[in-house]
């Protein structure tokens, strides 16, 4: 088999798994949701603990409990009481870095406004809206990365993402625009949800060369071991990341989603 396609079975096997609990969790939604996603988030900023500063093995499991348990718990409390839960993380393990302290900060507050801005569009508009955001962000992946073995081309930023190149990520827009067509016939966006799923998928892109620009200055091929073929959470729900931040802020702006 070729070098290009070498980890293509681990990865459609781990893949699918992941797509099948990710589908049962949000089609029950609920408790059984946010509890996935704050699973999520906690081993997120644990891997991201042991990333960037990989002496702290006992502040990786303390910060990352203590994420997934302010992921878990925001959705239940009033904003005023969220807002503050969901940076405390942030705040309590800056003194505890020995090293990429700001990264931290900024990375794992980040990880926990996406979660919670998916359990936000999960809860308050339906199952349809939060279908929409997880194949925008999985066509954008799964687009890039045949077309960009297949096409190949010019690298979109070698020094930081060697593998990824702008024929995957031209490929990628492509195929979350076609998602966002697919998605108005069954939506009161009409067909202006093309280009916000374009939008979308770009953010996407965005967290994944965020995510390879922190392991390329970790020294690290993955921020963990723990999904076959797909390295880390971080390595595979870093897109997600973007995409859900991104559609959080934006949001706001557009009054986006329009409607459940």
């Amino acid at each position: 088999m070729s070098a290009n396609w070498e980890d293509l079975k681990p990865r459609v096997l781990s893949g699918v798994a992941m797509i099948v609990v990710g589908l049962m969790t949000v089609w029950l939604g609920g408790l059984w949701f946010h509890a996935l996603i704050g699973l999520i988030s906690g081993l997120m900023v644990w891997e991201l603990v042991r990333m960037l500063d990989p002496e702290r093995r006992t502040e990786a499991l303390m910060l990352g409990g203590l994420a997934a348990l302010v992921s878990f718990l925001a959705p239940h409390l009033p904003a005023a009481v969220a807002l503050p839960l969901l940076l405390a993380p942030s705040m309590v393990g800056l003194g505890r870095m020995g090293r990429g302290g700001v990264t931290y900060g900024v990375f794992t507050a980040l990880i926990l406004l996406a979660g919670f801005g998916m359990t936000g569009l999960r809860d308050d508009f339906g199952l349809l809206w939060m279908l929409w955001l997880v194949l925008v962000v999985v066509v954008t992946d799964v687009a890039g990365y045949f077309a960009g073995r297949m096409i190949g081309g010019p690298k979109f930023w070698p020094r930081v993402s060697p593998k990824k190149t702008w024929s995957g990520t031209v490929a990628g827009w492509i195929a979350a625009a076609v998602v966002g067509l697919i998605f108005a016939q069954w939506t009161v966006a009409g067909a202006g949800l093309a280009g916000v799923s374009v939008a979308i998928s770009m953010a996407s892109q965005l967290g994944d060369v965020a995510e390879s620009a922190i392991k390329r200055r970790c020294g690290v091929k993955d921020s963990s071991s723990l999904i076959p073929g797909h390295g880390g959470l971080l390595d595979r729900f870093d897109g997600m990341l973007g995409a859900s931040v991104f559609l959080v802020i934006a949001g706001q702006i557009i009054g986006f989603p329009p409607g459940p």
